[in-house]
């Protein structure tokens, strides 16, 4: 099921299939003057991204899957076969199915067709990096510029240790310290506009000279560096295995959130290292672990559990974008309480035999 079914260059939409991808999509898009921003780091599915509200490195500016999903066709549990809405920009017709469905991890219903908003591509695009000597300068410079009013198109933020990583992965000899790897779509005039700004912004918060990336291989060596620092972490301790974190807070509690988790960092007996979509105020913790070794992995459990625990406590939520699954159903509970069962309630309600996905984001196989 990989088929793009319709695409309107008037409306700005498409249908697609579940099983293709993002990639497939933006390469059939290639020459309409549109592309599909929502970028995970990974070629996923558009199916499954829509399954997990998956979001990514260009939210900030164009939102994720649930701004940018418009409609489903999905069979149900009792093999109905329904679709969420029509093709309008707006309605108040009932109840928003759709958007029920976006995020439910397959527990609800099997889709089968996606509708999709497509956005122009950029006139002009500008990338750089920056580094700054604290993670602080590198928060505070993001929170400034968003509240300044700046379009931020990317604003992703990589610690010492991940600098580092990709270094050494991919030899683009970044300095070794915390940086921001930012992206500015727009005119000529406004990229030109809004990279001096940030520059000034950044400038100011400690931030050292911009490395730009402008043309397009350019650019795509920047974002690979970035989509792939998970997979350059692996170089500081090889036969490690990768446990991802994955936080969002508010993004004013950044700041001290970032340093508070750098200090827990401190004290594990494994390496670990910082990466995150700061411009929304998720981050991500990627601790490399010895999987033969059980203090390792009940240290790790610790420390997740801390960065939750820290994170709900300033109003964050346990998962910004890798969902709840089996591994944070407890911390679900732990941040919404009473509202978990009313999720179960209409688990029940569409799935009564818990057909689809049973036992994920509910501990007990009958959803409740």
């Amino acid at each position: 099921m990989k088929r793009v079914l319709r695409i309107s260059l008037e409306d700005q939409d498409c249908t697609v299939e579940p099983g293709l991808t993002r990639a497939a999509l933006n390469e059939e898009l290639r020459h309409t003057g549109l592309f599909f921003p929502v970028d995970p780091g990974a070629n996923a599915t558009i199916g499954g991204m829509a399954s997990t509200r998956a979001s990514g490195t260009t939210t900030l500016r164009y939102g994720g899957m649930r701004e940018n999903v418009m409609a489903l066709t999905v069979v149900t549990a009792d093999g109905q076969v329904i679709k969420t809405a029509r093709r309008a920009r707006k309605s108040a017709a009932g109840y928003d199915l759709t958007h029920l469905f976006v995020g439910s991890e397959g527990t609800l219903g099997i889709i089968v067709d996606v509708t999709l908003k497509l956005h122009p591509t950029p006139e002009a695009t500008s990338a750089a990096v920056c580094a700054f000597p604290s993670s602080r300068g590198a928060t505070s410079t993001v929170i400034e510029a968003i509240q300044c009013g700046l379009p931020l198109a990317r604003a992703e933020y990589l610690d010492t240790a991940a600098i580092g990583a990709v270094n050494s992965s991919f030899g683009p000899d970044y300095a070794l310290s915390d940086a921001l790897f930012l992206e500015f779509h727009g005119s000529p005039d406004e990229v030109a506009t809004h990279t001096e700004r940030a520059r000034a912004i950044a400038e100011a918060n400690g931030g050292g000279a911009f490395r730009w990336a402008i043309e397009p291989e350019e650019r795509n060596r920047l974002w690979k560096a970035r989509h792939n620092a998970g997979l350059a972490a692996l170089s500081l301790r090889p036969g490690a295995r990768p446990w991802s974190t994955d936080v969002c807070v508010p993004i004013s509690q950044l700041p001290d959130c970032i340093e508070a988790t750098k200090a827990d960092i401190a004290e594990l007996p494994f390496p670990a290292v910082i990466v995150g979509h700061i411009g929304d105020g998720n981050f991500h913790v990627i601790l490399l672990l010895d999987p033969t070794d059980a203090e390792e992995n009940c240290a790790a459990q610790r420390f997740n559990d801390a960065v939750i625990t820290r994170a709900i406590q300033i109003d964050g939520t346990c998962t910004g974008e890798h969902g709840i699954g089996m591994g944070k159903r407890e911390s679900l509970r732990q941040e919404l309480g009473g509202a978990v069962d009313l999720m179960a309630g209409i688990k029940r309600a569409l799935d009564p035999l818990c057909l689809m996905n049973p036992g994920k984001i509910f501990a007990s196989t009958h959803a409740s």
